[in-house]
């Protein structure tokens, strides 16, 4: 299998963990970086050997670049991955696919007329913990799925993120920021989503910068920073979900799959190991899981190395198109049904992801 040529667009917070992906994976070879910011580029090549310094122009037009790695800000995704799917480009995107159900099918639809691969973050549930727990609800550990919660709860990214306007503008907030964590963790394990309901509000309607560079900063809160809701599977498990910015502290679990018989404890979808813990009728206590699969190290860019390799393979990859715009529509259902106070149908579907193969040496993702 031959390296495919990456460029990467964004080299901010962000962009180190992508960079390394290509003294990781043996089938990605990050050719070029770019940024709006010029230095911020420069210094990214520098510091991961990259050759090629590019604007975003000149990377998304240079015929050397089979794939695009969008690492912007939220509301740059749609704009640059519908550019790179024009130059006949394959891309994959960091989370959120869009900021709105209509770029996010817009992008779907666009990549499939032009024949070109869409993927995008999270992979996370790739990683060895969440992988895991996907062999154990396969394998029947827990019987049939009947209910799940997902809890995401923190006070922000001001403190100590160095641009975190964007957090709350629209596109952000915790449903947009955290949510496709949660959601598509819940899909690979449990399936897709039929309808949602919701609750939300914007607790501080301004929130101030403490962190370096921009410190003392206003910021106006454009997006709800407390959700709560409810999610109808389409195979009739039934979920409970609270995303927020505003909780100073909490003691609730990430992540939890309700069985006909057992319980299974799932680790924070947005790391990539463990610990994976199952509670059966019989046990004294929770039962600790080895996990059976790699890639349990912060792991982003397998994500990519999984689509380069089903690109060569013909097989369709795992964080694809069709599973980051269900997870965009379900996000947006959320704050569609706060704002109406009606249960929203989803109207979007998708597959469950092929699990990853067993006993992947690191850098590896077909057997």
């Amino acid at each position: 299998m031959r390296r495919m040529k990456v460029g990467v667009i964004g080299c901010g917070s962000i962009s180190p963990i992508y960079l390394q992906a290509g003294r990781v994976f043996e089938n990605l070879e990050i050719v070029a970086c770019a940024d709006l910011d010029m230095e911020k580029a420069r210094a990214r090549a520098a510091e991961f050997g990259i050759p090629r310094v590019l604007t975003p122009e000149e990377l998304l037009d240079d015929p050397d670049v089979e794939i695009v790695l969008n690492l912007t800000v939220p509301k740059a995704h749609a704009e640059i991955n519908l550019r790179a799917i024009e130059t006949g480009k394959h891309v994959y995107t960091e989370k959120p696919l869009a900021t709105n159900r209509e770029d996010g099918r817009r992008t779907v639809g666009a990549a499939g007329a032009k024949g070109v691969r869409i993927g995008s973050a999270p992979d996370t549930f790739l990683g060895g913990g969440i992988q895991t727990c996907r062999k154990l609800v396969d394998d029947g550990w827990i019987g049939e799925p009947i209910g799940a919660t997902a809890f995401m709860t923190c006070r922000g990214h001001e403190s100590w993120h160095p641009s975190p306007e964007f957090y709350y503008e629209i596109g952000g907030g915790p449903m947009f920021d955290m949510g496709p964590y949660y959601l598509t963790a819940l899909v690979n394990l449990i399936g897709p989503v039929r309808r949602v309901s919701a609750s939300a509000r914007i607790t501080f309607p301004e929130r101030l910068i403490t962190s370096q560079p921009k410190y003392g900063k206003v910021v106006k809160v454009e997006t709800p920073t407390h959700i709560a809701g409810t999610i109808d599977f389409v195979n009739g498990a039934i979920g409970t979900v609270i995303m927020s910015f505003d909780v100073w502290g909490a003691q609730l679990p990430r992540i939890e799959i309700y069985g006909t018989e057992g319980t299974l404890s799932v680790p924070d979808p947005n790391s990539f190991g463990g610990p994976v813990r199952l509670y059966r009728p019989g046990n004294r206590d929770w039962l600790e899981i080895p996990l059976t699969h790699g890639y349990t190290e912060n792991s982003r860019g397998l994500g990519v190395a999984d689509m380069a390799a089903a690109i060569q393979s013909g097989r369709v990859h795992r964080a694809n198109g069709d599973l980051a715009y269900h997870v965009l529509d379900v996000m947006q259902a959320f704050l569609d049904a706060a704002q109406t106070g009606k249960y929203i149908p989803i109207e979007s579907t998708c597959e469950r992801p092929q699990p990853l193969p067993m006993g992947l040496r690191h850098g590896q993702v077909d057997a």
